[in-house]
């Protein structure tokens, strides 16, 4: 796969990977209950943890205020599909299904919707594989920066490129994305995100980024 140009506006992306693998013990994949939100603070607003659901199909168990934000509304509970145009969720379902059997570690560049209201807006998402607690691949910890004026109206994405490497490979390089290019096709571990994270209400901007959790026991 070519690799793309740097894109220093998505180094949420690069933390979000190595916070990942710094929780990797003997190559193995994280459980969700490592995730400890003082470890992600400076990205938390662009964090999401994704429980898988169906074939294909996942939905957000965790989500911070960025992604709120997109939508317009509270994400929690919803399909990650829902971020995406028709087009695009096809080529997720195709994309979650090998982050969990491969397993594999997938980076996107997104593109936005465009129309009234919705002005240019470039995207990177990463997502990255997780053992349940009982030891099943059925999690995701992942990460979505959007990037230019979110607009008046919700912001749904088609998927521009993909880069993926399936575990067992070498140590995983961040590909950075030319969005000018066009393309065919440890702190101490606490249960999950913890509401330790303060909480705030609505999903307006805030200065200091927030998790939503899920009450319904992982």
């Amino acid at each position: 796969m070519d690799r793309f140009q740097s894109d220093n506006r998505f180094s949420a992306i690069q933390q979000a990977i190595a916070y990942w693998e710094a929780l990797r013990s003997d190559n193995g994949l994280p459980k969700r209950s490592d995730i400890d939100p003082r470890g992600i603070e400076n990205i938390l607003e662009y964090a999401f943890v994704l429980e898988r659901i169906a074939p294909g199909l996942a939905r957000m168990r965790v989500a911070g205020s960025h992604l709120s934000d997109l939508m317009g509304m509270e994400v929690r509970g919803m399909p990650i599909t829902a971020f995406f145009t028709p087009a695009g969720r096809t080529a997720l379902e195709r994309t979650i299904e090998s982050v969990f059997d491969d397993p594999a570690i997938v980076d996107l560049a997104l593109t936005g919707e465009r129309g009234i209201g919705r002005p240019p807006l470039d995207a990177r998402m990463v997502l990255l594989p997780m053992e349940s607690d009982l030891g099943e691949v059925s999690r995701i910890f992942g990460c979505l920066v959007a990037k230019g004026d979110i607009g008046r109206k919700t912001r749904r994405f088609d998927v521009r490129a993909t880069q993926k490497r399936s575990l067992g490979q070498p140590t995983f390089a961040t590909p950075a994305f030319n969005y000018g290019q066009t393309r065919k096709d440890p702190a101490h571990s606490i249960p999950g995100f913890a509401e330790a994270s303060a909480p705030l209400a609505g999903a307006k901007p805030t200065k200091v980024p927030y998790l939503r959790v899920v009450s319904r026991d992982d």
